[in-house]
């Protein structure tokens, strides 16, 4: 498996968000190869997509898609069983996880 972090450096969440994604992955036993992609300017936040700070793919699909109409360099929120946050919980990334787990077996 494949996942995408995509961040940027004003982004105070994107570190907590990989932390995250770690221990999910290793709660759930799955291995991936995690590519931390850092855009550097709206025009690469246009080309790539960007849903905002951090972002999450896996195989080029963001675990919480959206559609937007304008994409910029911005952080990002998840609502989580603890309210607004930039960051998804540990148990909000493994249920992402199983699903893709579950769908590609």
């Amino acid at each position: 498996m494949k996942i995408d972090l995509l961040y940027f450096d004003g982004c105070p969440s994107w570190q907590q968000g990989l932390e995250n994604l770690k221990k999910a992955l290793a709660e759930e036993g799955i291995q991936a190869t995690i590519n931390l992609i850092k855009l550097e300017d709206n025009a690469q936040a246009e080309r790539f997509k960007f849903l905002g700070s951090p972002s999450f793919r896996i195989n080029g699909k963001d675990l919480w898609h959206e559609e937007r109409l304008d994409y910029a360099l911005s952080c990002r929120v998840y609502m989580t069983p603890e309210g607004m946050r930039g960051a998804p919980t540990v148990d909000m990334l493994r249920q992402k996880l199983r699903l893709i787990s579950q769908n590609s077996s």
